[in-house]
């Protein structure tokens, strides 16, 4: 039996399988909305058999997005568009979730086909962009302003508020972006956080605005629906954010009803040198489940069936959650499903092209 294709239960919440369309960035929205590219984008995994699909990082404020072509979810306005996404992909057996995210000083940035430069007000941009310190990226880079207390505030209110809107489009799984060099990770990182009020500093400090807003999340989200958080387990850098402090962070998380870590790497600091290959991020998954008794998500060139069957039955990580492959092949997990010796039911509309099961791989 294959494990892959295994359903798998976080609070009242059943994804049919362990495959997990992980968010990314479409770049292809105005003023934050929804429209037909999510809609089709999205959809089209659906049908292709991924058990939970998580929309793109969704922003919590309209100077939080990445780039102006950005995914939002500041205002009502935006929950109907990202209903109508739920109601298509629950239709084909999919649960769908949204990635709530704040850019920090990595907002206001081109998408990446364009450039990856400031994007200025003039050109439908904006200034200021925030961070914990105000420490630049890296050369050429906006310089971002310091949060003041007020404005720490204010952002945990508005992950708050975008909880409430994403339960009101359907939404059955929020996930917070504490990863890649956004806001939540700079707070995290002694590279990127240099305060020396109660948000930085030591440990329990730079946590702080982290459990701040998962607090805010889950005192809004029903208890019966799941809260997974994505970090960057390690920054790659010297003297920068660790393995061992994710672990640390993940019993914490635990304990504040955080239901599983999506444990990514990097992103924070252009000095990372990473060992990229198949399957390089799976480790650290491995030790934050092993050790902070945890759920995890095992992210990072995850492309073959044989690969996440593996991750999964071995208890190295709870779900696949798979990025650039499902965007080359959104049915991968139908053509997965074969390759493992799973019957996975096609939709009826392809069934005439459902080819015959291959040899079972896994017993």
């Amino acid at each position: 039996m294959s494990t892959l294709f295994q359903s798998v239960t976080f609070r009242d919440v059943t994804l049919r399988n362990r495959i997990v369309v992980s968010p990314m960035c479409e770049y292809s929205s105005v003023d934050g909305l929804a429209n037909d590219w999510h809609l089709v984008h999205l959809g089209s995994r659906a049908v292709g058999g991924a058990g939970l699909i998580l929309t793109e990082a969704n922003a919590v404020t309209a100077d939080g997005r990445i780039s102006p072509a950005d995914l939002g979810i500041w205002s009502d306005a935006h929950v109907e568009p990202l209903a109508r996404i739920v109601t298509f992909c629950e239709a084909q057996g999919a649960v769908v979730g949204t990635q709530l995210a704040h850019a920090g000083r990595k907002a206001s940035t081109a998408a990446p086909w364009l450039s990856r430069d400031p994007v200025t007000p003039e050109a439908g941009g904006w200034r200021p962009i925030w961070a914990p310190s105000a420490l630049a990226y890296d050369t050429g880079w906006i310089v971002p302003e310091a949060l003041d207390e007020t404005g720490i505030a204010s952002i945990v209110g508005a992950f708050g508020a975008a909880a409430v809107r994403a339960h009101a489009a359907g939404m059955r799984v929020i996930e917070l972006h504490a990863a890649h060099g956004y806001l939540m990770h700079t707070f995290l990182s002694p590279l990127s956080n240099q305060r020396t009020d109660r948000y930085g500093g030591s440990f329990e400090n730079r946590i702080r605005f982290t459990l701040e807003i998962v607090d805010a999340v889950r005192a809004r989200w029903p208890e019966s629906l799941p809260l997974f958080v994505r970090i960057s387990a390690t920054d790659w850098v010297a003297g920068g954010w660790t393995i061992e402090e994710s672990v640390e962070l993940a019993k914490i998380l635990r304990t504040h009803g955080v239901d599983l870590i999506d444990a990514s790497s990097g992103g924070l600091d252009p000095r990372q040198r990473i060992a990229v290959g198949p399957g390089y991020q799976v480790p650290f998954a491995a030790q934050i489940r092993r050790e902070a008794g945890i759920a995890t998500g095992a992210v990072g060139m995850i492309t073959e069936a044989e690969a996440a069957e593996a991750i999964v039955a071995s208890g190295e990580a709870d779900l696949a959650i798979i990025a650039r492959e499902l965007l080359r092949d959104p049915y991968w997990p139908l053509h997965a499903a074969r390759a493992l010796g799973v019957d996975l039911p096609w939709p009826n509309q392809y069934q005439r092209a459902k080819p015959e099961p291959l040899v079972a791989a896994v017993r």
